[in-house]
């Protein structure tokens, strides 16, 4: 008898319950409603994403959060997340079962937002392919594994060169012409062209050394023993004695001549042309124009009649080369080492497909900028690298003259050899996942 009362007594109370569980819900879902809102958007969570810090965000804000500020960063407390955000399924089926009618209408204005959608696919292919690079890291097949083997071969490279014939021609170009022997001479002259053979015999029967050299002008040339009559042999030796008289030494005549006389110029030039091509040039124009700016440009931009590298180009050639200043630098650069692939057959090579990689990471930086529609902030940023670099060259002028000379040689040839090999890795993930680079 006592059970049954308290059954009775039960049943009642089960039933007051469930007639007052719907009051009960309607307060849960009114609570709910705000605890389960994104701190971005302020609306119920969609595919709720859960950071290391313990924040939650729907993932479209998170995405559209880290292609704004390209910052690995919770947008609410500032604390950089690791690894891949993932959806917290725990919290994605409570909002599914408490909001169904919500998140239905906000998951279809999501996919017919164009721009949501672009932002979800960079933000799942960016870390995607963070996460196959660390997979393929672990199992030891991804280019850093080549970093000991390259590093080997630049110490090769750099013994090879500092041991080898390139150094020979160093002497010339760091010895006071006053100094020089009838030999030197000879070299010298040889080295204007394969013409001036026809005048090695004389300048060896009168055993002209480098005093004498100084003394020789237009006269002297056209009188026996030397009878230099053709005109624009003359004006070439002529020119080249104004040249040697200005320097107080023979002028570089390719990039190892060069890299000897001013390896600290050299160096900088090597690592500035890849970061500012026009900013370097523009460096070569006010700083070094007679010896490396005028021969560029009359390389790069020929004239239509043969026009001495030392005279001031012509109107056409200015225009020339303005527009593939601006436009096209690297290729400047290309066409350069195009003219020396007699002198230096495989280091030409190297420069230019290295131009050609370069030219296309700043196209895809500037379609990027495009796309995003940031294009207006290219003045900003090109602010922003101009000081940089200008902060960089001044740091590297004061620290050059302490570095060692062995070390500079190995950045110098890493620069010029390995460079091409880590841009091709970079061209591949611009042109397989454009969207994904940062600006």
């Amino acid at each position: 008898m006592e059970l049954d009362s308290a059954d009775d007594s039960v049943e009642p109370l089960m039933e007051s319950l469930l007639s007052e569980s719907p009051e009960s819900q309607s307060s849960a879902n009114n609570i709910s409603e705000h605890e389960f809102s994104c701190h971005c958007c302020y609306d119920i969570l969609v595919n709720p994403t859960t950071l290391t810090c313990g924040h939650n965000f729907c993932r479209h804000c998170l995405a559209l959060w880290w292609e704004s500020s390209q910052k690995n960063e919770c947008p609410e407390c500032r604390e950089k997340w690791a690894g891949f955000p993932k959806i917290n399924i725990l919290l994605r089926d409570a909002t599914e079962k408490l909001f169904g009618d919500v998140l239905q209408r906000r998951r279809a204005e999501i996919q017919a937002n164009p721009k949501i959608s672009r932002s979800l696919f960079a933000f799942q292919r960016c870390f995607g392919s963070q996460i196959q690079h660390f997979t393929l890291n672990k199992q030891g097949f991804t280019v850093t594994s080549l970093i000991m083997p390259t590093c080997f071969q630049v110490v090769v490279l750099v013994y090879h060169w500092s041991s080898g014939p390139v150094e020979q021609h160093d002497v010339l170009i760091t010895k006071a012409v006053s100094h020089w022997t009838p030999e030197e001479v000879v070299s010298w002259l040889e080295n204007l062209g394969p013409w001036a053979q026809l005048y090695r015999g004389p300048f060896q029967q009168e055993n002209v050394n480098g005093r004498l050299l100084l003394m020789l002008g237009e006269e002297e040339l056209l009188k026996s023993p030397y009878n230099i009559e053709n005109p624009a042999h003359r004006r070439v030796i002529l020119t080249e004695l104004e040249r040697v008289k200005a320097l107080g030494v023979k002028p570089p005549q390719n990039l190892w001549e060069y890299k000897a006389a001013n390896a600290g110029k050299s160096l900088f030039l090597l690592y500035a042309l890849k970061r500012s091509p026009r900013l370097t040039i523009f460096y070569l124009y006010l700083f070094d124009y007679s010896e490396t700016f005028l021969p560029f440009l009359h390389t790069c931009c020929p004239a239509v009649t043969d026009v001495d590298q030392s005279v001031d180009p012509s109107w056409q050639q200015w225009a020339e080369f303005l527009v593939k200043y601006c436009l096209l630098p690297y290729q400047l650069i290309a066409e350069f080492a195009w003219e020396w692939l007699a002198v230096h057959y495989w280091t030409s090579r190297f420069i230019i497909v290295n131009a050609v990689l370069l030219s296309v990471l700043e196209g895809c930086a500037l379609w990027r900028l495009w796309a995003r529609a940031r294009i207006r902030t290219l003045p900003r940023m090109m602010w922003n690298h101009l000081w940089k670099m200008l902060t960089q060259g001044f740091v590297f002028a004061l620290l050059w003259p302490f570095v060692p000379q062995f070390v500079c040689n190995c950045l110098f040839y890493w620069a010029l050899y390995f460079s091409p090999i880590i841009n091709i890795d970079l061209v591949v993930q611009q042109l397989i996942h454009p969207e994904t680079a940062p600006l």
